[in-house]
């Protein structure tokens, strides 16, 4: 028997009552985050990206793959490597960004596993003769780990700005040389500008989404 909740009615007293994150948290991480378009010019520091990537390592990942890697982009000469790839429309607003990083899912994440996954000696050798599945894998891992990295720039306080329009062949192979890593999504990181949003667009309900069994 199915269960009709009503959430529309009680999804102010939900978020009050259900949630062990305070309201500042909430608005910061969730309600008032949003995808930003342009940035101030304040660098984003060393310190910052290593305290991002302290939360973004407990994304969970099939067997503990953890196949992400990522590329930052700050120098001048890197992001005129990077620009040509990009959509036209993505170009400008990267250009103005402190940083953007490129998160690209390892192919070969098995070779690590020994090290990450040692209660299963078979672990790597399972995936190695499975390109197929490895690579199935570490793409559904790694974009577990991106969505754990937008919430990492935002507890920054930083505002993140993720996008898909490029040309992935092509930028994997500028920064990936090695051809066994694709990149998944670049994300625009920094302070944001006075004008960085556009309008919220809406949001389904609960009830549109949500079947409770």
């Amino acid at each position: 028997m199915s269960v009709q909740l009503n959430m529309t009615t009680i999804a102010d007293d939900l978020t009050q009552d259900a949630l062990l994150l305070d309201q500042r948290a909430q608005d910061l991480l969730f309600r008032e985050a949003r995808t930003a378009n342009a940035f101030t010019d304040e660098p984003v520091t060393d310190e910052q990206l290593a305290a991002i990537f302290e939360l973004v390592k407990w994304a969970p990942t099939a067997m503990n793959a953890q196949p992400l890697r990522v590329v930052i982009v700050r120098s001048a000469e890197a992001r005129e490597r990077l620009l040509p790839h990009l959509a036209e429309g993505n170009r400008a607003k990267t250009a103005a960004a402190p940083a953007t990083a490129l998160l690209a899912a390892d192919l070969d994440f098995h070779d690590e596993l020994p090290r990450t996954f040692p209660h299963f000696p078979g672990a790597r050798d399972m995936f190695a003769g499975d390109e197929e599945g490895r690579v199935r894998t570490a793409e559904l891992s790694a974009g577990l780990q991106v969505g754990y990295a937008i919430i990492g720039i935002r507890a920054a306080g930083l505002a993140a700005g993720p996008m898909t329009g490029f040309d992935a062949e092509s930028l994997s192979r500028e920064f990936f040389p090695d051809g066994r890593h694709r990149v998944l999504v670049a994300i625009n990181m920094g302070q944001p500008a006075e004008d960085a949003w556009r309008d919220r667009l809406p949001r389904l309900p609960f009830e549109d989404v949500v079947t409770a069994l």
